[in-house]
């Protein structure tokens, strides 16, 4: 019974794409899969917007350059209106600056267009439980752009004492792109417990996943995109 349960819940998906070619692409490469499905399609950040507070789907494939209203400000949103929608950005550049502005307003993660459709899926698929995906290639050559960038948090900097010395460990490797087995071996605790210490993170600080964890690191200073971990204040 369970298990049939569970085959039989579907991911629904929301495609957000000002070019309806790019769109119809990514609709049959999804619905060919048993587990996802594309409840509606939006051609701008508005519709996009709207359709996520009344349709509530899991996740928001999510163009971050479209007419009326981009994908930064649809994201933010969403992330405020609609918390339960999880948003992917796609961008046809890896390095696109707008990319660093969409994770900061609440987005999962980032693909580029061009990448192969099996790790489209796969993103989906590991969003939907709740975690986060960057893709590999270019993951620590966009965390370096916020060693140039001003953040908006940098006034009201979060109280980082609330983390134990362990989650302060953990939050740092996971800000050096680090996945949750790498992290286990490096500190040389099991994944299971290095899962543990994620989610108090998250939950101390009330972040979406790991994407938003990492971009408070940075913030905050406990890591710089060049020079790795920052120095620990003396006691």
């Amino acid at each position: 019974m369970t298990k049939d349960t569970n085959r039989m819940r579907r991911i629904s998906v929301l495609l957000a794409d000002d070019q309806p070619m790019i769109r119809t692409g990514f609709r049959l490469i999804l619905e060919a899969e048993g587990d996802i499905e594309v409840v509606a399609e939006a051609s701008d950040g508005r519709e996009a917007v709207a359709l996520s507070k009344r349709l509530a789907p899991d996740l928001v494939l999510m163009d971050i350059r479209m007419p009326n209203m981009d994908g930064v400000e649809a994201t933010e949103l969403i992330a405020r209106d609609a918390p339960s929608s999880r948003v992917i950005i796609l961008t046809t550049f890896d390095l696109d600056a707008h990319v660093v502005d969409a994770l900061r307003a609440g987005a999962s993660g980032f693909l580029v267009k061009d990448g192969p459709a099996d790790s489209l899926v796969e993103a989906i698929r590991t969003v939907a439980t709740g975690d986060a995906v960057l893709a590999p290639r270019v993951t620590r050559r966009l965390l370096d752009r916020f060693a140039g960038m001003p953040s908006p948090t940098a006034s009201t900097p979060p109280r980082l004492d609330a983390l134990t010395a362990r989650e302060m460990d953990v939050l740092r490797a996971m800000a050096r792109g680090l996945s949750n087995a790498e992290i286990g071996q490096e500190l040389g605790i099991g994944e299971t417990t290095v899962k543990t210490h994620v989610a108090h993170i998250l939950e101390k600080f009330q972040l979406r996943d790991r994407v938003q964890a990492v971009v408070l690191a940075y913030d905050c200073g406990l890591v710089t995109p060049r020079t790795g971990p920052a120095p620990e204040p003396s006691s």
